[in-house]
């Protein structure tokens, strides 16, 4: 039996929200079950307290629909803060909900983001000493899909 520990709660601190612009969808079809669609990013901005800037043009989200109606993401990003500093960005998610909201959704309609579920695990790379820091952050973000592109909610775990 595993000896019960007390640990401290997780805690989390926003970090910043970054609204991604995604062009349309390239669907390049795949096994049963795992169909790929393909999506490039070319830009958009981010802004929190400790950083903020734009989303450099040059970004894919390589998404698999699998046959449960789930979207598993796997996007890659460059990230330039207002001073210029360089910071990769990659982050899997999971997008899911009902057949008829997950429609909604690829038609391009306003859903609320409470009828779906859609999460993301981010990581950053960065060789700038001003933001080293967050090669050894873990964050975690909230999704919400809009017309032009997701509006991710990201806060670092503490």
């Amino acid at each position: 039996m595993v000896e019960s520990v007390r640990l401290p709660a997780m805690r989390t601190r926003p970090l910043f929200v970054a609204e991604v612009l995604v062009d349309p969808l390239q669907i390049v079809g795949g096994p049963v079950g795992a169909a790929r669609r393909i999506g490039t990013l070319p830009g958009g901005r981010f802004e929190g307290r400790r950083l903020r800037g734009a989303i450099l043009p040059g970004g894919a989200d390589w998404q698999t629909e699998r046959g449960d109606g789930a979207i598993v993401l796997d996007a890659r990003i460059v990230l330039r803060t207002d001073d210029d500093a360089l910071i990769a960005m990659s982050y899997s998610g999971l997008r899911y909900g009902p057949a008829a909201v997950m429609e909604r959704l690829a038609r391009g309609a306003a859903v609320a983001p409470s009828e779906y579920y859609f999460r993301i695990l981010p990581a950053f790379a960065t060789s700038d000493p001003r933001y080293e820091w967050l090669n050894r952050a873990l964050a975690i973000g909230i999704g919400h899909r809009t017309p032009a592109g997701p509006i991710y909610d990201v806060h670092e775990i503490i």
